[in-house]
């Protein structure tokens, strides 16, 4: 047993030598002690140095349009809680441009209102265009694919993906290694291709050459002539690559609000076939259509909240309900409302529709839905090229005071209104500059009189008290 806690206590490094037991079933009396030594006189503590990283008390992005705070937040790679300084904003910054997603980033950092903290503050500029991503004859899924690559990218998106060189590339890399593991050994290609007249869209597919599409040709089409059909598709299906996946989504959206013009909303594509043309290198398509039957407008109505009355958002649409589904008229109403909400001070208003057909009543019924975000405000009023006496007659008939609701038209409308009553003589050039900060949701406004002064002669016409 003793042998046994000898091997032990070697093991450990013999830690109890400290405390005069070392000798604990070795020999029955403790070895001589060394002299004790006086200790070193203490040191005074250098001074602290001045902290440069506290914790982040909250993150803040400003420029977003395509993406979320919290996406952006997840690539930067900060976390609230986290000691950072400049070295870790640096190093934020880098990630999200090296991300491909945005032209320019920038930061700032300030303590927080407890001053324990940091609130960071990121400004970025997104990268323009960003367009749709279609994939064709990969051998996998769409859904497979939309996991990986968000996965790889918190800011994926299958609707929105920056048209740069360095994120293409990146992501033919990330799809080229997935679909090799499924046993696909075709080298991916991608390459930015239009889906209508002016519409585009990034497709990644196999690298072979594809016969373009020389010709195409309707069938079963009575109510839309095949002249009409083919000048539908002809700026966009002349010429593409043909796959019949990319060319049915080209039908969807060439020849699909043709049809729902006329309120045939439930017209089909149930056959799309090429044939080789001996002629040329291409394909001559042949498009098999069942166009339908013709659908009313039902009921237009505003879906969930809306920060302004509803009923007044209806009737600025202007909806023939009960007249035939005519989709390029509804889709202009729903653009008025989007104007309608954006004065009410909402700059950041998105608005979307939900379509419900009724096959029995033969009718379609729209729920209309408003992310309206939040209200801005006037800011304040800076008034360029115009003597002290000129400012004053500007700002007494400037309605829009600082603090109220911001109409974003207003200061172009101010402008108009002044030429078209001649309200001011000798009256030059003009314009309004507008300045958003999305952060404080407020907006200051610059109004530049380039040439000329009003208050040289100031007529004003018709003894007009108020602003405008």
């Amino acid at each position: 047993m003793m042998k046994w806690w000898i091997i032990v206590l070697a093991a450990a490094g013999l830690g109890l030598s400290s405390l005069g037991l070392s000798g604990i079933g070795l020999a029955q009396t403790a070895p001589k002690r060394a002299p004790v030594k006086k200790a070193a006189p203490k040191k005074e503590a250098a001074p602290e140095a001045a902290a440069t990283k506290w914790p982040v008390e909250r993150i803040d992005v400003v420029g977003l349009h395509n993406y979320t705070r919290e996406q952006v937040i997840q690539v930067a790679g900060l976390k609230i809680g986290q000691l950072a300084g400049k070295p870790e904003f640096e190093a934020a910054r880098d990630r999200l441009v090296a991300s491909g997603a945005f032209e320019t980033v920038g930061y700032k950092f300030e303590p927080g209102a407890g001053k324990q903290g940091y609130v960071a503050t990121f400004q970025v500029a997104e990268v323009d265009p960003a367009l749709p991503v279609r994939f064709e004859e990969l051998g996998v899924p769409d859904q497979e694919l939309d996991a990986l690559l968000h996965g790889k990218d918190p800011l994926y998106s299958r609707t929105k993906l920056p048209a740069t060189k360095v994120v293409m590339d990146r992501y033919t890399a990330w799809i080229q290694e997935f679909v090799a593991s499924k046993g696909m050994t075709e080298t991916i290609a991608v390459k930015v291709t239009p889906v209508t007249a002016d519409e585009f869209a990034i497709v990644f597919r196999p690298a072979r050459n594809l016969p373009a599409v020389a010709q195409v040709t309707f069938q079963g089409n009575q109510v839309i002539s095949q002249g009409l059909l083919r000048e539908a598709v002809h700026g966009t299906a002349i010429g593409m690559p043909f796959t019949e996946a990319g060319f049915r989504e080209m039908l969807n959206n060439s020849v699909r609000p043709v049809y729902e013009q006329r309120g045939r909303v439930r017209v089909a594509f149930p056959e799309v076939r090429a044939e080789a043309v001996s002629d040329v290198a291409g394909v001559h398509v042949f498009v098999k259509v069942d166009e339908g039957q013709s659908y009313e407008l039902g009921k237009v109505s505003i879906a969930g909240p809306s920060p302004v009355e509803p009923a007044t958002l209806i009737k600025t649409g202007d909806f023939k309900t009960g007249d035939v589904a005519n989709f390029d008229r509804v889709n202009d109403g729903i653009e008025k409302i989007r104007k309608a909400v954006r004065h009410a001070g909402y700059l950041d208003v998105k608005v979307t529709s939900d379509r419900q057909i009724n096959d029995e009543k033969k009718t379609v019924d729209v729920a209309v839905r408003i992310d309206s975000g939040e209200q801005y405000h006037m800011g304040k009023l800076s008034i360029v090229g115009l003597d002290l006496n000129g400012e004053a007659e500007i700002n007494r008939i400037w309605s829009m005071k600082e603090g109220k609701v911001l109409n974003p038209d207003y200061p172009d409308y101010f402008l108009n209104r002044i030429k078209e009553e001649a309200l001011f003589e000798n009256l030059g050039a003009t314009k309004a500059d507008m300045k958003v900060d999305a952060k404080a949701h407020t907006a200051d406004v610059t109004i530049t009189f380039a040439a000329g002064d009003p208050t040289k002669q100031m007529g004003r016409r018709g003894g007009r008290g108020g602003g405008f």
